[in-house]
C-alpha cells in the first residue's frame, strides 16, 4: 500500500505543476518562446531567420534557463530577488528625539499669548455673529419687565458658557 506524507505546514509546500517544476520556473521557461516569437515576428527583416536573431534568443534561452534552476530548494530569481531588496535597504537608521509625533508641543510664551489672543478673537466674532439685536418694542418690553417689582430675576453661567435666566413671581 501507497502512503503519501502530509506535511505539518501547508504553506511551505510549493504546487508542482509539470514533473518537478513549480509555476515560476514553468513561467521562466516560457519567456524564451514568447520572446522568439516576437523577435521573429518584429525585428527587421521580418519573418525571416538572421544570425542576430539566433544569437538574442540563445542568451534570452541561457539567462531564463539560469533563473530557473534551484539551488537549496529555492529558484535561482528568488535569491536574486533577496539579494537586491538587500542591498537595496536603508543602511542608516536615523533616530530623531525631536519629532513632534505624539508629543505635546511648548510654545514660547510669545505664541502662547498670541494664540490666546487669537482664540478670544474669534470667540468673541463668533458671539458677534450669534447675537441678534432685539428690536426697539421688545427692547422696551424686557426693559419694563426687569423694572418689574412682581417679578424677580435671576442670571446663573451654565457649564458650557452659556447663561441660565429665571424670573419668578413675587407672592405679596
Amino acid at each position: 500500500m501507497r502512503t503519501t506524507v502530509i506535511p505539518a505546514q501547508i504553506t511551505t509546500v510549493e504546487d508542482k505543476i509539470a514533473g518537478s517544476l513549480n509555476m515560476t520556473q514553468v513561467m521562466l521557461l516560457m519567456v524564451p518562446v514568447i520572446f522568439t516569437t516576437i523577435a521573429y515576428a518584429v525585428l527587421p527583416p521580418r519573418m525571416h531567420i538572421e544570425v542576430y536573431k539566433i544569437v538574442l534568443v540563445l542568451i534570452v534561452l541561457l539567462i531564463s534557463l539560469i533563473l530557473s534552476l534551484r539551488i537549496k530548494g529555492k529558484v535561482v530569481l528568488s535569491w536574486l530577488v533577496i539579494l537586491f531588496t538587500y542591498n537595496v535597504r536603508a543602511r542608516y537608521y536615523v533616530f530623531n528625539k525631536n519629532d513632534i509625533f505624539l508629543r505635546d508641543i511648548v510654545l514660547p510664551k510669545t505664541q502662547k499669548t498670541k494664540a490666546k489672543l487669537l482664540e478670544k478673537a474669534i470667540l468673541l466674532n463668533e458671539a458677534k455673529l450669534k447675537a441678534k439685536l432685539p428690536d426697539i418694542q421688545d427692547s422696551i418690553k424686557i426693559k419694563n419687565f426687569i423694572k418689574n417689582p412682581n417679578y424677580s430675576l435671576s442670571v446663573k453661567p451654565t457649564k458650557k458658557g452659556g447663561l441660565y435666566v429665571v424670573a419668578n413671581k413675587i407672592e405679596q
